[in-house]
């Protein structure tokens, strides 16, 4: 069996950013799955699973709102390793491409006050366990990273 393509990423040199993971093709439609990578594998503390279930049920709620990109998201969730999340969106995308979208999440994730959309009961599996400031932190320490994106936090390194 081949490995997967996120699998020959060399993660002991990948560092925070915005990375295409793949692309698919599926007859005339492009479709392209995004590492949104928060954290330096193997070499930083993971993040905890209610910083990751709190960010992932802001950034759904405002990416899929958002009115040039909400139509053209398919899917927005957590990685297993709890470094970061996958997006994919319809279309052939480049980070150039979401990059403003993610600076723009994140500043609405920094602004946010109140409940936590979607964290009650009767519409999460797991409505207790949310962290709203440790994910305005975290969401901080990103926004630092895409501020400054450099080549190295938009490409993914290859192993040697």
């Amino acid at each position: 069996m081949d490995l997967i393509a996120s699998f020959q990423i060399d993660h002991t040199r990948l560092l925070p950013g915005i990375y295409v993971s793949r692309k698919d093709v599926f007859g005339p439609a492009v479709i392209t799955t995004f590492d949104l990578r928060f954290k330096m594998p193997n070499r930083e503390p993971v993040m905890d699973m209610p910083v990751m279930h709190t960010f992932e049920h802001l950034a759904a709620t405002y990416i899929r709102s958002d009115g040039e990109w909400g139509s053209r998201t398919i899917y927005f969730g957590p990685m297993g390793c709890r470094t970061g999340f996958y997006a994919i969106f319809e279309g052939d995308r480049s980070p150039q491409d979401i990059l403003p979208l993610m600076r723009r999440t994140l500043d609405w994730i920094i602004a946010f006050e109140g409940d936590v959309p979607g964290a009650a009961p009767a519409e999460c599996g797991n409505w207790r366990e949310h962290n709203l400031d440790m994910t305005k932190y975290e969401s901080k320490l990103w926004a630092a990273v895409l501020q400054n994106a450099k080549p190295e936090n938009l490409t993914y390194p290859v192993k040697n």
